[in-house]
């Protein structure tokens, strides 16, 4: 029987105004039972939508409901088998993914996806959806980078604080995750991040703090990983001193669906709610207050987040029954949001394209990957095809062609399932490509104007990507590309490679073959109608990197410290027998980030190192300069303006970021370049400008001194550099700052206004 649920007369009911109250009516079980999620071995335990992600406990005495926490951060994530007619939908919709949407640049794009998630959310009962995910992109390899945003973290906090504010402004709410330093899959449950508080203020928690800033999530999720050699969720230092002390968090922190670890300690650290929940952990909980190795104002703090959680979501506030989405008008939401992320890599006069006969290649042409694997996989309608996009479009396709690889692809699923059984944690698995003959190749080009080739890779959650078999393309994709230029170029005719994955992959092996390049990432459900309109020049791409593709995967400093070449099949096992894996618990039971602050295009700067493809790099069909760049200090803050002309001959948006270069002050490295403000003009005509206007606060383009716990702006020039590419800016202008500025950490027992 459950505990704590006796009844109970002229008792208080919850309202916004009486939480001290109730928290003070409750019984210590009840309490207890209130901070563990509800789960299946609890009586009246009843989810009330297949695929939930958990509930937590009610208790009716007191008008609590039970809430509703919902996988996953690019739609809401139902059973794959709810297709009975019992719920409001069979479908939800299949967003385009985190790393798209911080490749837009775009706040709005952010909001938008906000939006119609907390939609979808409201027409199946949902209260607070599980992202968005932004945990640095510290390494191209992380199995979940496609739920994340990007390797810097000005970018990854204000896209995920758009998406915040987008959804709950709909009155739903969000936890923004993994808090902190969870960047691999391997062992994701007790691997030890290490690595210098330098690093950890101005990278890791750095985009969280920026979201928190700039948003007010609901709840937020404590990692599963160790910190330094501590669980995330038994860290005081992390949880209460810098997220609710420096950052002044006021919400609820839930855990990741971890299972019992050492429950007291992480309510003192400052977790709120445990979930999924287990009988046992209540249990722990009582005993440790009882013993007195708990305090009850520990637990009281853990039971006034919560509900103060509760009083704020639909459950509470009375669900619409009624309430259906748009699930049409959300097809085209993500049509149009995929265009926005969409990067141009490479054009030789190729894009954009007329309607013409087309011959489509790859077996992702007629079988795109939506979006990734795990929390995040979506069961969504047809997926439409580049083929479908394509043809819609007008293009006259080859449907020997289609007929090939529609029958291939049927193959591939059942040699996977059947013969091959690659393990994949709630999703589908990677179908490897077809091998196409030179015969088929030259047949084909008679008859065709234009050659379409789909690459595509797909990840997920545990599980990280292996460097030889899915950053390098195999053999048969590298073939089918020299192969089908070499044919189409000796006729004369252009070839065009869109790339449909979840991350960055190597691109020197084959990118010199094709006269077109675009990055289509994991595009949602409507990815083959964007693709289509961007490739025909519908919408003119304006999309740039959120992360650096290297030349070599070893060029970035960290690339050794990371399991690059994991030979487990389940990266969820502890670290206990590291030899039955292959490996060196390196890696497995700890990873040291060596490389510190230099992560991505901050160490390849740096270091002058070239990329294959740099951060903020992305072409358009237009061209925009950049002018009257003005450059002003106002108290704390600096000042920046500039003006945007898209001289080129068609329309388009321009994003714009702006780096900074600042003097060493006390400290014998620093990054030579570091985004500290980014934009995007609206669509802007021919000869048409924008002037964007930008502040800076003075503590944003500060260094952390991990020993004196502050940040410090040094006195002398900043070098400002605008312009998308880092590497190779447009327009440089210096700054002088004649005082320096020390801004020192905050305390949970210091007051806000210190």
């Amino acid at each position: 029987m459950a505990l704590g649920c006796a009844a109970a007369s002229a008792q208080p009911k919850l309202s916004q105004d009486n939480i001290p109250e109730i928290v003070s009516a409750l019984s210590t079980e009840q309490k207890a039972c209130l901070v563990v999620g509800f789960n299946s071995g609890c009586e009246g335990y009843d989810p009330g939508i297949p695929g939930t992600g958990g509930i937590t406990y009610p208790i009716p005495q007191f008008g609590i409901p039970s809430i509703v926490m919902m996988d996953g951060p690019v739609g809401v994530r139902l059973e794959s088998d709810w297709k009975d007619g019992k719920g409001p939908v069979h479908f939800m919709t299949s967003f385009p993914t985190g790393l798209l949407t911080a490749a837009s640049w775009d706040r709005t794009v952010a909001y938008k996806l906000g939006q119609g998630i907390a939609e979808e959310c409201l027409s199946v009962g949902a209260d607070v959806i599980l992202g968005p995910g932004m945990n640095l992109l510290r390494n191209p390899l992380c199995g979940r980078n496609f739920e994340y945003f990007s390797e810097d973290p000005l970018l990854s906090g204000s896209i995920a604080a758009a998406y915040v504010n987008g959804v709950q402004d709909k009155g739903v709410g969000t936890s923004v995750k993994h808090f902190a330093a969870n960047n691999q899959e391997v062992n994701r449950l007790d691997a030890d991040s290490r690595l210098d508080t330098r690093a950890l203020r101005e990278l890791y928690v750095r985009g969280f703090e920026i979201c928190l800033r700039e948003s007010s999530p609901w709840t937020l999720m404590a990692s599963y990983n160790m910190l330094n050699g501590t669980y995330t969720q038994e860290s005081h230092e992390l949880l209460t001193d810098i997220l609710r002390g420096d950052f002044g968090y006021e919400g609820l922190v839930v855990t990741d669906w971890t299972g019992k670890r050492n429950t007291p300690a992480q309510v003192h650290a400052g977790c709120d709610l445990f979930m999924g929940g287990m009988k046992v952990q209540t249990e722990h909980i009582l005993q440790s207050i009882e013993n007195g190795s708990l305090a009850i104002e520990d637990l009281d703090r853990a039971v006034t987040k919560v509900l103060e959680l509760i009083v704020k979501t639909p459950a509470f506030r009375g669900n619409n029954p009624d309430y259906q989405p748009d699930l049409v008008s959300h097809a085209k939401l993500a049509r149009e949001l995929a265009c926005e992320g969409m990067v141009l890599m490479k054009n030789n006069e190729t894009l954009p394209l007329q309607p013409c006969r087309a011959a489509l290649f790859g077996v992702h042409s007629y079988d795109l990957i939506p979006g990734g694997n795990g929390a995040a996989f979506i069961e969504c309608p047809p997926v439409v095809q580049v083929y479908d996009g394509l043809k819609d479009a007008g293009f006259s396709l080859d449907d020997g062609l289609k007929r090939l690889y529609d029958g291939y692809a049927a193959f591939a699923a059942a040699d996977v399932a059947l013969n091959h059984k690659i393990p994949v944690h709630v999703g589908k698995a990677q179908k490897s490509e077809l091998e196409i003959t030179f015969d088929l190749i030259k047949s084909v080009e008679k008859t065709s104007d234009v050659a379409v080739i789909t690459l595509g890779r797909v990840s997920g959650e545990a599980r990280d990507r292996s460097l030889s078999k899915e950053f390098f393309f195999s053999k048969e994709e590298v073939d089918l590309v020299k192969n089908v230029c070499d044919v189409f170029h000796a006729a004369g005719k252009k070839v065009a490679v869109v790339l449909n994955i979840c991350g960055a992959v190597d691109t020197e092996s084959w990118s010199n073959y094709p006269d077109a390049i675009l990055c289509a990432w994991l595009p949602g459900e409507e990815g083959g109608h964007s693709i289509a309109d961007v490739m025909t020049g519908k919408v003119n791409p304006s999309g740039r990197l959120p992360m650096s593709f290297p030349l070599d995967y070893f060029d970035f400093a960290g690339a050794f410290d990371f399991p690059y070449e994991f030979k487990g099949t389940r990266a969820n096992e502890s670290a206990a027998h590291p030899e039955r894996r292959g490996m060196d618990p390196k890696n497995i039971s700890f990873t040291d980030y060596v490389e510190s602050v230099f992560v991505g295009y901050r160490d390849l700067f740096t270091a002058g190192k070239s990329a294959a493809y740099p951060f903020g790099f992305g072409l358009s069909y237009t061209r925009f300069i950049y002018s009257d760049i003005e450059i002003s200090q106002s108290g704390e803050n600096v000042e920046l303006d500039v003006t945007v002309t898209n001289v080129g001959q068609v329309a388009g948006k321009d994003a714009l970021g702006i780096y900074v270069q600042a003097p060493l002050g006390r400290f014998e490295r620093k990054p030579l370049c570091e985004l500290r403000a980014f934009g995007k003009t609206a669509l802007l005509e021919h000869g048409q400008s924008e002037k964007m206007h930008f502040t800076i606060p003075l503590r944003d383009l500060a260094s952390f001194n991990s020993e004196l716990s502050r940040w410090e702006v040094a006195e002398g020039k900043y070098v400002f550099r605008f312009g998308a590419d880092n590497s190779n800016p447009f327009v440089t202008k210096a700054f002088k700052l004649s005082t320096p500025r020390n801004y020192p950490v905050r305390r949970a027992c210091e007051p806000k206004n210190k």
